[in-house]
């Protein structure tokens, strides 16, 4: 299985645990990533709320690139996963738009590049049995609430990808690999990524709420797939003790360090050090379930 990855901007700063622990997980479950030369940033900021030609092109520059190489792109950012598929939507839909994002990147592109999720194609193209095989560490034990945010699912007619309302993607990994899925309130609920410079009152607010649902429903960590979902709710939770007094010591992370930690990869290989909310009851577990 070989596939064009884009890791996207924050890849290499504030999500390379994301971008490390997805490049674990494909090696171990022997998937090719390789990047696109030059690739750019594809404009999930709020670039792609000031023009709708530029949100288009930012995208389509990498996505030519990936159609020159004859792959298929995966993506594990959901902003940018969103962004690309909006953008193949926009040019191959609207002809006015294809013919704009040509004079501005130089080349005609029709939208044709099939963008995946990476879990998408751990679900599709790997398969549940194959990742349960690879499985050397079961996560029993441990209860886990599966967030997909905003970007993953919606909108429904662009990214059809899981149900917008109620998605299962992560939760049928998460139980695959021996943990715990639990069934909460807040899978979809907005964690105010887009406002965190601008308006963190509400951004508190809103990863309060959500974090609050989750250890309401017995969770012991949240698993995402989106780096604005992970600093968010990872972060917040400093700013919300000091706010509200409520400390939720709740680690948030991703479902690729997840799924290594399963796979029997080194918590340093998967990025586990770079979170605010240290995950030492996850290491704990898996370590448990290892001697049993």
């Amino acid at each position: 299985m070989r596939y064009a990855y884009f890791p996207g901007c924050s890849a290499e700063s504030t999500a390379r645990d994301m971008h490390e622990s997805t490049l674990a997980v494909a090696k171990a479950l022997g998937i090719e990533m390789v990047e696109p030369k030059g690739w750019t940033c594809c404009g999930a900021t709020a670039g792609h709320q000031t023009d709708r030609v530029l949100a288009a092109s930012l995208p389509a520059a990498n996505l030519i690139k990936v159609k020159d190489m004859g792959l298929d792109m995966v993506v594990n950012c959901a902003a940018c996963y969103n962004r690309m598929k909006m953008a193949n939507y926009e040019i191959s839909t609207d002809s006015q738009i294809r013919t704009s994002v040509c004079d501005a990147i130089g080349r005609d592109y029709d939208g044709s590049v099939n963008v995946r999720h990476f879990v998408e194609v751990l679900l599709k193209d790997v398969g549940l049995e194959t990742i349960a095989k690879t499985v050397k560490h079961s996560l029993k034990g441990l209860k886990v609430a599966c967030y997909y945010g905003c970007l993953l699912v919606r909108p429904p007619k662009v990214m059809k990808f899981d149900d917008p309302e109620n998605p299962t993607s992560l939760d049928k990994l998460v139980k695959t690999i021996g943990g715990e899925s639990i069934d909460w309130s807040g899978k979809v609920e907005c964690c105010g990524g887009g406002l965190s410079l601008t308006r963190t009152d509400v951004v508190v607010q809103l990863t309060d709420s959500i974090l609050g649902m989750a250890q309401s429903a017995g969770a012991d960590c949240i698993a995402v797939s989106c780096p604005m979902c992970q600093v968010n709710l990872d972060l917040r939770q400093q700013d919300i003790k000091k706010q509200t007094g409520r400390d939720y010591e709740m680690p948030i992370v991703y479902i690729t360090q997840l799924l290594g930690l399963s796979f029997g990869i080194s918590p340093d290989k998967l990025g586990f050090k770079k979170l605010m909310v240290p995950a030492s009851n996850i290491l704990e577990k898996v370590a448990q379930n290892s001697n049993e």
